[in-house]
């Protein structure tokens, strides 16, 4: 541990507002968890990913999920770093040899949100309204519900997709929930989608925490930051991801709850037009988080071909 001390801690993030107030809240915890770690020996590294400098294609077309974090797993890797801060949303189900995730946050409201000026639900939209979002799921999910809509590419940060609203660029769009929180949005515009009506991304409102497999001194200290709820939640959602071959071309959504020793989880894929959709829900132990996720991604699968 002595060493840690020694040196300055560094965490790399993305440089949006919402990845450095995620950074930013995990600084905040290491320093009320640890009494040899301060403001000042914890440095936050802003660094800038692919998915960030390209904002006029969907993440489908260039890559995927990858495109937000291979620049950060780089430092990692190499130990420019000491860990790496993200929106677990956006990680690939597999990570580079080396590295791994360590530590799950306790989990944001986990819903999308819905913003129009000319309606407060999906529903109340006029006919033919256009709908801004980058998302396939949200696409998908928006046009099962009402096939009428036009969808047109929304790419950005919570600020600029807001803006763009503003502009009226689209007459409404979705944002999570989670990241208007953790913003301290309050926007009048602002109605939340019931899970039941709109299936979220899977481990949407939830922050992880990568780090070096070897780095036995930084998991040590991630330790009491870690939310075991969270963590169960979402192993089996991205486990259901996994079989599924979620990458981002595929419209996939997922969602885990628990109560008590149960934990349920709901799953769905979508044709891209929403016109064909597979939903599954599954129920096991909460200590199998697993082999929930991949029994329900593999009905899911069958279901599907």
């Amino acid at each position: 541990m002595q060493d840690t001390v020694k040196k300055n801690l560094k965490i790399g993030t993305r440089g949006s507002k919402l990845a450095l107030a995620q950074a930013y809240e995990v600084k905040n915890l290491l320093t009320a968890a640890h009494e040899h770690l301060n403001q000042e020996n914890i440095n936050i590294i802003v660094m800038s990913t692919r998915g960030d400098r390209v904002q006029d294609q969907n993440l489908s077309e260039i890559g995927g999920k990858g495109l937000f974090t291979e620049e950060i797993e780089r430092a990692l890797y190499v130990g420019e770093i000491d860990i790496a801060v993200h929106s677990l949303k956006d990680m690939p189900t597999k990570l580079p040899d080396g590295l791994e995730l360590t530590c799950y946050l306790e989990r944001e409201d986990a819903r999308d949100a819905f913003l129009s000026d000319k309606a407060t639900t999906l529903m109340d939209l006029p006919q033919g309204s256009v709908v801004g979002t980058s998302s396939l799921r949200r696409k998908a999910q928006a046009l099962a519900i009402r096939p009428d809509l036009e969808i047109v590419n929304f790419r950005g940060n919570v600020q600029t997709r807001l803006k763009k609203l503003d502009n009226g660029v689209a007459d409404a769009t979705f944002l999570a929930m989670a990241g208007l929180n953790r913003l301290n949005i309050n926007d009048p515009r602002i109605s939340p989608i019931e899970i039941g009506d709109m299936i979220p991304a899977v481990a949407q409102g939830a922050i992880t925490i990568e780090v070096a497999c070897s780095n036995t001194t930084m998991k040590t200290l991630l330790q009491p930051l870690n939310h075991e709820e969270t963590e169960l939640r979402v192993r089996a959602e991205r486990a259901m991801l996994d079989i599924l071959d979620g990458s981002c071309r595929t419209p996939i959504a997922g969602h885990a709850i628990i109560a008590g020793d149960l934990l349920s989880l709901s799953g769905c894929i979508l044709s891209e037009n929403g016109k064909v959709s597979y939903y599954e829900q599954i129920n096991g132990n909460k200590n199998n988080p697993e082999k929930i996720g991949k029994e329900l991604g593999k009905r899911i699968k069958c279901a599907s071909c």
